[in-house]
């Protein structure tokens, strides 16, 4: 068996990389060795974790989205609580995720303050944004005529 440390790993934006076979305690390890100031974002599901490096693209456009999410809720006077790309584990369900930002709304009142969290306990945020930017030809402009 071979065995490679993640700091060998080497994924350009806009690509990912798919690990099987993790299991829970493995994925908590990965998260720690990652810590919490990366650019890498990571989805794992029944022992499939997933690593993606965005796009500068998705980076801009997600936040695009929280911006006009936030200015719609407080131009409605709606209270709300914001919590990024908080990651979210549930180990009775094998799954963990992180949204490019997620919001509670109608649960706002229960995570104020809250900088622990456990799904188990807590609520699911009420709003969670996911972007979704692949790669586009070089030349591609959205503003060009066909």
């Amino acid at each position: 068996m071979v065995t490679l440390q993640l700091r060998q790993l080497t994924v350009p934006p806009g690509q990912r990389i798919i690990l099987t076979d993790v299991n829970w305690s493995n994925f908590e390890e990965i998260l720690e060795e990652l810590s919490e100031k990366r650019a890498k974002r990571v989805a794992y599901y029944q022992n499939q974790l997933e690593i993606i490096i965005p796009l500068p693209e998705h980076e801009f456009d997600k936040e695009i989205i929280g911006d006009m999410v936030k200015i719609l809720l407080e131009e409605l006077e709606v209270e709300q609580e914001c919590y990024g790309s908080t990651t979210f584990k549930r180990r009775d369900m094998v799954a963990g995720i992180e949204p490019d930002n997620c919001f509670y709304i109608e649960n706002y009142r229960l995570m104020i303050g809250k900088r622990r969290l456990d799904l188990t306990v807590d609520p699911p945020p009420d709003l969670a944004i996911e972007v979704d930017v692949t790669s586009k030809p070089e030349n591609y402009d959205l503003f060009s005529k066909p």
